[in-house]
Formats: C-alpha cells, sequence, structure tokens
C-alpha cells in the first residue's frame, strides 16, 4: 500500500497586492481562482485535501461548496503564511506521511502535477524531505513536504514564509524536472489575472 500523501490548499491570505477585492474569490474561465486548486486537488485522488480558510473566510467557504474538503479555520492568517501552513498540516490524519501545500492563488496547477509529485516521494529508494518541481532551473510550487522528516522544522516556522527557508538548508529535497509553466504561475495582481484569462 503506497505512503498516503494529503494536500493542505493555502487558501487564507489577505492577497494584499491584489486590491480590495479578495483575490481567491475572482473569476477565472468561469468559477473562482481558489477553486481551480481546490479541485485539481480532489482529481488528483491522492488523499485527503485540507483547505485553510481566514481572510474572507465566508466567502471562500462558499466558493469551495460542494467539494469533499476538510475545512480548517485560520484565526492567525495575519500573522503570515507559516500560521496556514501549520494548521493546514495539523488538520491531516496522522497516517498522512506526506503533504503537498498548494497555494489557491496558482489556477494552472493541474492534478497530473500532484500525482507526479507523490508518485516521485513514494518511488524514491530513500525518503527526500521535500519533492520539488523545478522549470527551467527555477524551484516552482506545489511542494511535497515529508511531515515525518520535517515535523520539527515546521512547527518552529513563523511570519510570512512558507518552507522555503526549512528546506534550502537541507541536502535531502528531491528536485523533480518538469514542463508545466504552471508551477511558476501565481497571480498576485489583477493584471497578472488578466494575462491567464
Amino acid at each position: 500500500m503506497p505512503e498516503a500523501v494529503g494536500t493542505v490548499l493555502l487558501a487564507a491570505g489577505r492577497g494584499t497586492r491584489f486590491g480590495a477585492s479578495p483575490k481567491l474569490l475572482s473569476p477565472l474561465d468561469g468559477k473562482p481562482l481558489v477553486r481551480h486548486a481546490a479541485e485539481a486537488a480532489l482529481a488528483a485522488g491522492l488523499g485527503p485535501v485540507v483547505a485553510v480558510l481566514g481572510h474572507a473566510g465566508g466567502e471562500v467557504r462558499a466558493a469551495l461548496g460542494g467539494l469533499d474538503l476538510i475545512l480548517v479555520e485560520n484565526p492567525d492568517y495575519a500573522a503570515g503564511l507559516s500560521t496556514s501552513l501549520r494548521a493546514g498540516l495539523g488538520a491531516l490524519p496522522d497516517d498522512v506521511a506526506a503533504s503537498l501545500v498548494l497555494l489557491g492563488d496558482m489556477p494552472r496547477v493541474g492534478s497530473g502535477l500532484l500525482v507526479r509529485l507523490a508518485e516521485a516521494f513514494r518511488g524514491a529508494a530513500v525518503a527526500p524531505s521535500a519533492v520539488v518541481p523545478v522549470r527551467d532551473g527555477r524551484r516552482g510550487n506545489p511542494v511535497l513536504l515529508n511531515r515525518r522528516l520535517l515535523a520539527d522544522g515546521l512547527a518552529g516556522l513563523t511570519g510570512d514564509r512558507g518552507a522555503g527557508p526549512l528546506l534550502a538548508r537541507r541536502g535531502d529535497v528531491l528536485e523533480l524536472p518538469v514542463e508545466d509553466p504552471g508551477i511558476l504561475v501565481d497571480v498576485d495582481t489583477p493584471a497578472a489575472l488578466a494575462e491567464l484569462s
């Protein structure tokens, strides 16, 4: 039986660079931005999917209505991304060995990429601390985190940063070359959203 791989969908941030309206609710191809990421996570069929809510939590919850998600409220979301990452990982069942960390503003990440990251983790001769997609020499998102190897470091994360600084110090990160341009495309501004439409 392959190791269980969950997904944490980070959907709590304020998206301050986007302007006054909640970024994750902005429409793209007929549905809210955040729903693209959630549907990709579910379509991958890997394991439980936890969506972490914070800013505009009620509206984001409504935008994700009808999807088989574990919804978690992060009351500390304003303290930065690290608080949402910890909340999401903490909501996964203990038997989930690893978790993909999916950003709610990356609508061009498809389920196939998520499956490839999980397969790379499961197929490694020695379990890596993380699996990171790489395109044109640049690390992108989503990343897969080994919850067992990184437990102490993840518990100590603070501020508005994810696991990047933690992984930068490790030699056991598996880089997975991909052709998928979506790993480098996040939506921070209305102009960036318009380019995807």
